[in-house]
């Protein structure tokens, strides 16, 4: 039996509109284009990541944006982790891993604090195994469905 290929691909920034045909497929389908676009994802300090096989398609992304934390208003380098997606084929190959990843650097790079987000039930165990903890008990968005409010440590980086 042939022995499967690692999954190549690379984690870039890029602007935010790169990432909203994934994020329309993933997280909003059905819903127009611009349903794709987040607040916050022209501001200069937002970090948008995209994950692109080796053609150059996007096949995941990741947001990161200073938010203040419902739960914790008085940090004041919070930052929320929004508009996650990997497309379908390519979940389970370290893609999500590596996205969060970049926006954990990301942080650290601003001046660290907490990363934040509302993370669908189904990925719960996704961002626990990434050093997130659950604030809350679970709540159902009507539009999306059941969510449990996640948030880690980000530590400045090391000289």
């Amino acid at each position: 039996m042939a022995e499967l290929e690692p999954a190549t691909f690379r984690i870039d920034r890029v602007p935010a509109e790169v990432t909203y045909p994934l994020r329309q497929r993933v997280l909003r389908a059905g819903r127009p284009l611009p349903s794709a676009a987040l607040a916050g994802d022209d501001n200069p300090v937002t970090g948008s990541f995209a994950a692109r096989d080796p053609s150059g398609e996007v096949v995941g992304t990741a947001t990161i944006r200073l938010e203040p934390c419902p739960w914790r208003p008085d940090e004041p380098r919070a930052w929320r982790l929004r508009g996650m997606a990997t497309a379908e084929e390519w979940r389970g190959q370290g893609v999500g891993a590596q996205l969060l990843r970049a926006t954990i650097a990301h942080v650290a790079l601003e001046g660290g604090g907490l990363i934040w987000c509302t993370a669908r039930t189904p990925a719960r165990r996704f961002y626990e195994r990434e050093g997130f903890m659950v604030e809350g008990d679970e709540w159902i968005d009507p539009e999306i469905g059941p969510h449990f409010a996640m948030w880690r440590p980000v530590e400045l980086p090391l000289d």
